[in-house]
């Protein structure tokens, strides 16, 4: 069990695997390199467990993840604490995982719209993104999954909007007898990662069959629309993104059906309090960029 004494420790290894070294986490508090070893140290001969994975960076093991999660949560709850005491409180890092577009398109401004915590983000596709939530690493998600993770809230968020793009020269070239499953088989597409399934699931609607699509790995929300205006590949990115493209012609749509995929907002019930500010700032925000 943790007593108060413990406290100091958790925020060194916090900070630890937060910057990814001794060296850093000690400039972060303001101590020395080996006040923060000494710290870690003694709080794992007192657990009798192993808490940092001494590498580069600084990687945590199980135990030391629950740990720093915890010494989070606790600097969330004091940072509302002060709030309410009307003290001016210490910026907590607060972590959360987004889908890439969510934050090309609308997350900046819900962030924006609740200020103080600094921001630690983890991009993950929307429909992996609630894994973080799961695990505990995250507060917060963005997520596809449309039922609540254990342990935390849901609100539905509405949905971003996707239309399938490429160049006039592109489609003229690779798909002049229409979106057929044997010009999906030769037409480069673009995936942001392997875990992007919707070009797969797009053109396996559109074809009536799967298709192997060979495709480029775009790992950026703009670069995937950089992408497809060089005429590399067709590919599906949020509308938001597109208007200007669309308008001049750079761009043409596959198809005039847009892709609506449904987005969620999973909040951990433990800090619902604190992030109450945050959860309204995040749907405010999407009311006024997703699809209702």
């Amino acid at each position: 069990m943790l007593n108060p004494g413990d406290y100091p420790a958790l925020s060194a290894l916090a900070a630890v695997l937060r910057t990814g070294s001794f060296e850093a986490a000690a400039a972060a508090l303001g101590v020395t390199p080996s006040a923060v070893s000494q710290r870690v140290k003694g709080l794992e001969d007192r657990l009798g467990t192993p808490l940092v994975l001494r590498a580069s960076p600084c990687r945590p093991t199980e135990t030391g993840l629950r740990l720093a999660r915890h010494a989070e949560d606790v600097g969330l709850l004091e940072a509302q604490l002060a709030r309410d005491l009307g003290a001016p409180p210490a910026p907590a890092p607060l972590r959360l995982a987004v889908n890439a577009d969510s934050l090309a398109t609308w997350f900046v401004a819900a962030m924006a719209g609740h200020e103080g915590p600094l921001y630690r983000l983890e991009i993950d596709d929307q429909d992996h993104s609630a894994d973080w939530l799961r695990r505990g690493e995250v507060v917060g998600a963005v997520s596809a999954r449309e039922t609540a993770v254990a342990g935390c809230d849901i609100y539905p968020l509405g949905a971003l909007r996707y239309l399938a793009v490429a160049t006039p020269a592109f489609v003229a070239r690779h798909f002049p007898d229409g979106l057929t499953a044997e010009a999906f088989a030769r037409a480069p597409s673009l995936v942001y990662d392997e875990k992007d399934r919707l070009q797969d699931n797009w053109s396996r609607r559109i074809a009536g069959r799967s298709v192997p699509l060979p495709a480029h790995r775009i790992p950026s929300t703009q670069g995937f629309v950089d992408a497809a205006r060089a005429g590399l590949g067709w590919g599906l990115n949020p509308a938001a993104l597109l208007a200007d493209d669309l308008a001049r012609g750079r761009l043409v749509a596959l198809s005039p059906n847009p892709v609506d995929i449904p987005l969620y907002w999973h909040v951990s019930r433990l800090n619902r309090a604190v992030l109450a500010p945050l959860t309204t700032a995040v749907r405010v925000a999407a009311v006024a960029a997703l699809v209702q």
